[in-house]
């Protein structure tokens, strides 16, 4: 997927200013695709410039004016042509996981330590989804098709991040239990 692909859809979702889309990747959109807000202007511009979007510049009082973006017919086919394309399935790509199995030839310690800190880092964005569910989603059986769409794939975010907590509290028990095991006396021999 390109960020172009990303773009459309959020601009799919509610025309916006370049300003305005980093704040809905710091927010939500990032934790599924991320993009610094200079990635953002230049895209927007090549998809500007590509006729992917239409830009209404809006006069502000006392600012520069916004510009603001929306899907034209072209990003609109574009983008139902991106959505039809068959979907590769998702290689299981991580760098925690390479790390894991490399444990035994480095600094256990050290590296059980950053998995402490991991787990506490996808605990709190799995509190994150949580809240946001709770508060923009507290009736999924009423949703519009769009909005059905935002909860599944924050359903799936909250998945993921319990997939996570799960595995290296798993990862991390286990090593646990090994450690006592070699720690504990054993019995003497006869």
């Amino acid at each position: 997927m390109a960020l172009e692909h990303a773009l459309l859809v959020a601009l799919s979702e509610r025309p916006a200013s370049g300003l305005e889309l980093t704040h809905r990747f710091e927010k939500s959109l990032g934790f599924f695709w991320h993009a610094t807000h200079q990635q953002i202007y230049r895209v927007l511009a090549r998809m500007e410039a590509d006729g992917w979007v239409t830009v209404e510049v809006v006069e502000q009082e006392g600012r520069p004016d916004k510009r603001v973006h929306t899907p034209s017919a072209e990003g609109r086919r574009v983008l139902a042509e991106w959505l039809a394309t068959p979907m590769p399935m998702e290689a299981f790509r991580s760098e925690v996981a390479v790390k894991l199995r490399g444990a035994s030839y480095g600094d256990r310690a050290t590296l059980t330590r950053n998995l402490h800190d991991l787990r506490a880092d996808h605990a709190t964005r799995l509190a994150h989804y949580a809240t946001f569910e709770r508060d923009q989603f507290p009736d999924p059986s009423g949703l519009d098709e769009a909005r059905l769409d935002q909860w599944l794939v924050l359903r799936g975010g909250l998945r993921m991040e319990q997939f996570w907590i799960d595995w290296i509290t798993d990862y991390l028990q286990a090593h646990e239990v090994s450690r006592r095991a070699a720690l504990a006396p054993q019995p003497p021999r006869e």
